[in-house]
């Protein structure tokens, strides 16, 4: 009496992701990175400013980040298998977590670097760093215009996203340590600002290093509470008992939902086999937009007679 059932669909996760929808967007925004970065790094080297190429080495690790975004689309477009069920879309949560550890080895590093400068500070050219973290600060505001959206539905994107952001803020201390440094003299207003570039990276990093290590521990969907989903699909008619109960996510916009319910006999005879399976999906995609389920119907008893059972 087993049964699995997506109205009439089959249970493989359609071509492509969510986070394919914006592969022109995040092409636009490695190229627009990679020509910041090259602008930094020569600027930074003029210009002995420590915040820039602190700036510009995050947007070198921005630009592998987009990259390796772009592959993971690639590589998640690729048709299912029988030994890849699911296909490859959990490429895309791999490059997320990729991500998470190059922003933080960069992050650590500015820091090491930064503290050296305390030691022994440097005199920086502030007229030409003041305009290089211009140029920066507007290039990273056109590329966060061509992500916003995207990070709401892709964690691939939201990485991407979170490291330009953090970009823009890099962008932002430069031009305020170089009008410091010019107006003033002050050598340590470079060397704050690194710091500053290095210090920010890690919030941001750390909840999508949570969010993504949530994906790949296959929790629970953010915003689907399953003693709600438990008790929704027992108040269906019919129903009598529903375990072996587990919803995850293969990647950004795909959350899956598998179950074991136990219908009664009289209840099957009335209703049928294909009217249950349309009432179970129907509230479980009506009450928490999980569509993607596979049920599978039991009498009275068969529970018992079941292995491995996982609750």
């Amino acid at each position: 009496m087993g049964a699995g059932h997506d109205h009439g669909q089959t249970h493989a996760p359609a071509p492509g992701t969510v986070t394919s929808g914006y592969r022109g967007r995040l092409r636009a925004a490695l190229c627009i990175t990679l020509l910041v970065t090259v602008v930094e790094v020569v600027g930074g080297v003029l210009s002995r400013s420590l915040a820039l190429v602190a700036d510009a080495a995050h947007m070198a690790t921005d630009a592998l980040g987009l990259g390796m975004a772009l592959l993971a689309i690639h590589v998640a477009a690729r048709p299912a298998s029988d030994r890849a069920t699911f296909g490859y879309a959990r490429a895309e949560i791999l490059a997320a977590l990729a991500n998470c550890l190059l922003l933080l080895g960069v992050g650590g590093y500015v820091v090491f670097e930064a503290v050296g400068r305390f030691v022994s500070p440097e005199h920086t050219e502030g007229p030409l760093a003041l305009l290089i973290g211009a140029i920066g600060l507007l290039a990273n505001c056109v590329s966060l215009g061509l992500l916003l959206r995207g990070q709401e539905e892709s964690l691939n994107v939201r990485g991407a996203f979170l490291e330009v952001a953090a970009d823009a803020l890099g962008s932002l201390a430069v031009i305020v340590s170089a009008l410091l440094v010019w107006s003033t003299g002050w050598p340590y207003a470079d060397t704050i600002a690194s710091l500053l570039i290095g210090l920010m990276i890690v919030p941001r990093t750390w909840r999508l290093l949570r969010d993504t290590v949530n994906v790949l521990l296959e929790t629970a969907p953010k915003g689907v509470d399953m003693a709600e989903v438990r008790e929704h699909l027992l108040a269906l008619p019919g129903v009598e008992e529903v375990h072996d109960l587990h919803a995850w996510t293969i990647t950004s916009g795909m959350p899956v939902l598998s179950a074991h319910v136990v219908v009664s006999v009289e209840a099957l005879s009335s209703i049928g086999h294909e009217k249950m399976l349309h009432e179970l999906q129907g509230c479980l995609g009506h009450h928490f937009d999980v569509e993607h389920c596979t049920f599978q119907l039991e009498p009275r008893g068969h529970a018992e007679h079941e292995t491995g059972r996982c609750g």
